[in-house]
């Protein structure tokens, strides 16, 4: 491997790593502040022990987020000193921007925390989490902006191997933004409510507690329902993002569907092998007209294909089978979460049969992946490039010395961390039920 190749795995390596703890903190702030709204509004001691557990459980995940986030800082200068050089200056305002709402979301983070009980009135300690969702909102926003930089530049003119003329506003605020920040939002939310209502499923498939089951219970019946309505928004944020591609990056969307030809009524390719060599697709399920209609509502859409592209601007094509993973996943949520839904509305079905609770199991992980495959997708769908038009990766990258060695400190690095996060949470809650929680709760209302 040449110092590029060694330059891309070290990036993908830590943003696989990054995007679990960038999710928790973009969903988990919104669901211990529903849950606190619940509680409040209700007067459910089990809603206000969610919040409590949950924004505790937060800071662990908030912390190694901080030593991912920074590391992914330093190795934009680490290993890819050229594309700092000409445009690192264009990226300046949101990578500040995001750090600003990091400390903003940190610093409302611990006056939640240690100001429960604290207040006569318990909507002012509900108001402290609105600004901790936002900081986390806004961070991922910002940091969006950056990659939505790289795929879509404006706001600068490229002369002599230089970006001058930068409006940093208009550079931020490019034409892929939008549609990515709201991908970016709804898949985060949705897949931290899959994690949560995965951990719920688990408890109640082994805790035989009432007074536990309980707890989990509303834990189960709040994040599945929050699953469904945010797949949801998820499938609608992928249909703007394949209309927006169809437009934009062609190239990109015919990869992702191994769209060689240019034509109308163009089919969507699910799953299948691909020969490169004759572009044979076989095995793949063929939906007529599908990928014409997700371009631009149309079925006689004419979708530009590979073979209209220079070759050495294409993406790599295995492009396509992280698309057909990241939509399997997200699919197996969406109709989990149904099935959850309608046997909570129908008397005669039980929402906590144990074959949804296992299938719900499920879909923490699978939400997970569907994020990692989605990251993967668009970062690959966007090669050869760096900054789209201006900048290729090769030419981007550094040509130090040593990379094999600190890769691997990376990666040892990783699994510490990784490792580390996962035991502190498991003992933190390991020998403590949850009712236990509840009955204190109840104890310091009066209620018990």
């Amino acid at each position: 491997m040449d110092a590029v190749d060694i330059s891309r795995f070290l990036t993908g390596m830590t943003l696989a790593v990054h995007i679990i703890f960038a999710t928790i903190g973009v969903g988990m702030p919104l669901f211990f502040a529903i849950a606190e709204f619940i509680g409040i509004k209700k007067k459910s001691d089990q809603h206000i022990a969610l919040a409590q557990r949950w924004s505790k459980g937060y800071t662990i995940t908030v912390a190694v987020g901080v030593v991912t986030g920074t590391i992914i800082g330093l190795q934009l200068s680490l290993l890819w000193p050229t594309f700092m050089r000409i445009g690192g200056h264009v990226i300046a305002l949101p990578l500040f921007m995001e750090t600003f709402a990091f400390f903003f979301e940190a610093i409302f983070l611990s006056i939640y925390l240690y100001t429960w009980n604290r207040f006569k009135n318990q909507w002012i300690h509900f108001l402290i989490s609105i600004p901790v969702i936002i900081g986390g909102m806004f961070s991922a926003l910002f940091i969006t902006s950056v990659n939505s930089f790289m795929n879509t530049p404006a706001g600068m003119v490229f002369k002599d191997g230089r970006m001058v003329n930068v409006d940093p506003i208009e550079a931020m605020f490019n034409a892929s933004f939008f549609v990515r920040s709201f991908h970016v939002v709804t898949t985060a939310v949705m897949t931290m409510a899959f994690i949560l209502a995965s951990i719920a499923a688990f408890k109640l498939l082994k805790n035989k507690v009432e007074k536990d089951r309980q707890y989990h219970q509303a834990a189960l019946k709040m994040t599945m329902i929050a699953g469904l309505l945010f797949t949801m928004l998820s499938m609608l944020a992928g249909d703007l993002s394949a209309k927006f591609l169809h437009h934009e990056q062609p190239e990109k969307l015919a990869a992702y569907e191994w769209h060689f030809d240019t034509e109308s009524n163009a089919d969507l390719v699910l799953f299948g092998v691909l020969d490169e060599s004759t572009q044979e697709v076989k095995g793949a399920i063929h939906i007529p007209g599908a990928l014409s209609f997700l371009s631009d509502s149309h079925f006689d859409t004419k979708v530009k294909g590979l073979n209209d592209f220079p070759k050495d601007e294409l993406p790599p094509l295995i492009v396509h089978y992280f698309f057909d993973l990241m939509v399997t996943f997200g699919i197996f949520c969406f109709v989990v979460s149904f099935a959850y839904v309608i046997a909570m509305w129908v008397k005669k079905l039980n929402p906590h049969h144990k074959v949804i609770l296992y299938a719900t199991l499920l879909t923490g992980p699978a939400a997970m992946l569907a994020i990692e495959f989605g990251w993967f997708l668009t970062e690959l769908g966007r090669q050869p490039w760096i900054v789209r038009g201006f900048l290729k990766v090769q030419d981007a990258a550094t040509d130090a010395n040593g990379l094999v060695f600190v890769t691997m400190l990376f990666a040892i690095l990783y699994f510490v961390l990784l490792f580390s996060a996962t035991y502190v949470l498991v003992r933190m809650f390991k020998n403590k039920a949850a009712y236990e929680d509840v009955e204190r709760i109840a104890r310091s209302r009066g209620d018990f």
